[in-house]
Formats: structure tokens, sequence, C-alpha cells
């Protein structure tokens, strides 16, 4: 089961990243296709987060989701974006992800 939690936690994370990201594509909400995309993606995400709270406590889940969303969108940010890649910034980013492994690790299953 907490396998099962644990894969549902990343896929909505890597929704996260998709909806946070398609924001930018919907132009304010006023581009149908991207619009409809990314609404698509936040229900998705929230849904796949809902189904890991079942097996894991509410602090580590958020925190992980949250941690996959921001490092997806500063990665995707930086690709398709043009956005820094200063060496600061991804020591940061590492960071984040140090954490989201760390918070795996501790997670008492």
């Amino acid at each position: 089961m907490a396998l099962t939690a644990w894969a549902s936690l990343v896929i909505a994370g890597l929704m996260e990243t998709g909806w946070a990201i398609g924001l930018k594509y919907t132009e304010g909400f006023t581009r149908l296709l991207p619009s409809a995309v990314t609404v698509a993606l936040m229900a998705g995400s929230f849904y796949f987060l809902s189904q890991s709270l079942r097996e894991l406590p509410i602090g580590t889940a958020y925190a992980v989701w949250t941690g996959i969303g921001a490092v997806g969108t500063v990665i995707l940010g930086i690709l398709l974006f043009g956005e820094s890649r200063d060496i600061a910034r991804i020591l940061f980013l590492m960071l984040i992800i140090t954490g989201i492994f760390g918070l795996k690790m501790v997670a008492g299953e």
C-alpha cells in the first residue's frame, strides 16, 4: 500500500509541475486548450495527492508534493523559457531534492 501511496504522490507532483507550466501558456486563462489542459492537470494533481494521503502523513505528502512541483517547474522553466541557470539556483534545487528524499526516508511507514 505504501508504495502505491508514494507512486500517487509522485504522479501528483509531476502533474503539479504540468499545471504550473501550463499557467504560462494559458495567458491568463484566455486560451481555451491550454486552459483546459491546465485545469485537468490541477484536478488530477489534487486527486492523486488525496489518494496518497490515505497512507502518508499530510505534512510529509504536502512537502514532497510541493517540492516535486517546485523542482520540476524550475527545471522546465530553465529548459523551456531560458530562465537562469545560476549555480546558486541549482544548488538550492539540490537542497529541495535532498529534502524530498529525506522526508521519504523518515516517513515512518
